[in-house]
């Protein structure tokens, strides 16, 4: 299933200054082109869906991958559903019986987009539409400019991880066995 852009044309427009009848047709696909580098850099879809992810839960506990849960339809262990009142959804973790590997239905995401997210995505898209070229520098006449690092090809910077991080999930090692 293809997401839909994190950001629209009339965002994008009003991001960077213009009317939205004066940016390039190319504007779809570099929103998605965005959506999906700042998807995969948090390793979250942040649109509202339904998903079910096969787990392996430690110490009974399964986290969920998805972010934020906000519903849990059903719980199965090899292909039986557990009885609602053997799992217990703990924010975005699934308590479980037992290490048994489950497989749960869930719905994640965010009703809207959040805001340091979004701007991410109007960010990025907006550097790829203002230095297509990719140009280092550029001059006409007496007439130069240069484009810092971070304006060439369709990636993040170091302050976009930043603001990403937060929402990638965090894995710390317990112990070792």
């Amino acid at each position: 299933m293809e997401l839909p852009a994190l950001a629209t044309s009339d965002q994008l427009a009003a991001w960077m200054q213009r009317e939205p009848d004066e940016l390039p047709e190319s504007v779809p696909l570099v929103l998605d082109v965005a959506s999906a580098i700042v998807r995969r850099e948090a390793r979250q879809s942040f649109t509202r869906g339904t998903s079910s992810a096969l787990l392996y839960p430690r110490e009974g506990w399964a986290v969920l991958p998805q972010r934020p849960v906000v519903s849990v339809q059903g719980v199965t262990v090899a292909g039986k559903p557990l009885a609602p009142d053997r799992w217990q959804l703990v924010r975005d973790r699934v308590r479980v019986p037992d290490d048994q590997p489950v497989t749960v239905s869930y719905t994640h995401g965010y009703a809207a987009v959040p805001g340091d997210v979004l701007a991410v995505v109007l960010t990025l898209a907006g550097r790829v539409l203002t230095n297509p070229a990719d140009l280092r520098q550029e001059s006409v006449g007496s007439a130069s400019v240069t484009y810092s690092a971070e304006t060439i090809g369709a990636s993040l910077a170091s302050a976009d991880r930043d603001l990403l991080a937060r929402y990638r999930k965090r894995v710390a090692v317990v112990g070792l066995r």
